[in-house]
C-alpha cells in the first residue's frame, strides 16, 4: 500500500495520545472535528486480543473480554469525531492496532465541523473502521456470559477526548447508548 488516507476517528482514535501512541507522531497538525452520516456509534466491539481480570458485583472475573466502541451502519444518525491524516506506514500501522475491524470508504458521508479553527482541505479519501462481524459477535457471547467489560481508563480517554474537542462534542459524544456491560478496572493481560 503506497497511498496516504484521512481516518475517521470516533472513540480512542479521537484522542490525539492515542493516536500518536500507534503512529509515533503528534496528529494534530492534520486533524480536523468533523461527522460521518450513516453511522451510529455503539459498545459493540469485542477485542481479539485483549483480555483482563477485574471484579463487579461481588464476581470475580478472570481472562474476561474487553468490550471497545464500534459503529454500526444507521442511515437516520450521525457520528461526531475528527480525521486525521496518515501516510502509508502510519496506515499499516493503524490496521495492525484495529486488525479486526474493516476501513470502509465514507469521504462521500463525512461533513467538516463549522467551528473547527484549523483550515486546509481534506484531500484523499476518508476511512472509518467498522468492527467486523466477528468481533461483534464475540462481544455479544461474552456479554450474554457475563465475561466482557469496558475498561474505565479506556473510558476515561474518549469522554477527555471529545470534551478536548469542545463545543457540544462532548454532549454529542455522551448521546451514545451505554455500554449493556459493567465499566470497571480491569487487570490487561493481552492475547498474542
Amino acid at each position: 500500500m503506497t497511498r496516504s488516507a484521512w481516518i475517521f476517528g470516533y472513540g480512542s482514535l479521537a484522542s490525539p495520545a492515542s493516536i500518536a501512541a500507534t503512529i509515533g507522531r503528534d496528529p494534530l497538525p492534520a486533524m480536523r472535528v468533523a461527522h460521518v452520516a450513516g453511522f451510529g456509534r455503539r459498545w459493540n466491539y469485542g477485542s481479539q486480543r485483549l483480555r483482563g481480570d477485574w471484579s463487579h458485583d461481588g464476581v470475580d472475573i478472570v481472562g474476561g473480554l474487553v468490550v471497545s466502541l464500534g459503529v454500526t451502519a444507521a442511515s437516520e444518525e450521525s457520528c461526531n469525531g475528527i480525521v486525521f491524516r496518515v501516510d502509508a506506514a502510519e496506515l499499516a500501522q493503524l490496521d495492525r492496532r484495529e486488525s479486526d475491524y474493516a476501513r470502509v470508504d465514507v469521504t462521500d458521508s463525512i461533513t467538516l465541523d463549522g467551528t473547527d479553527r484549523r483550515t486546509g482541505p481534506i484531500d484523499g479519501p476518508v476511512e472509518i473502521y467498522v468492527p467486523r462481524q466477528s468481533a461483534i459477535e464475540r462481544y455479544e457471547e461474552a456479554r450474554d456470559a457475563g465475561r466482557a467489560a469496558v475498561r474505565a481508563s479506556y473510558w476515561a480517554l474518549v469522554r477527555e477526548a471529545f470534551a478536548a474537542l469542545g463545543g457540544d462534542h462532548s454532549e454529542r459524544y455522551e448521546r451514545t447508548p451505554s455500554p449493556d456491560v459493567p465499566i470497571v478496572d480491569v487487570a490487561l493481560h493481552p492475547l498474542r
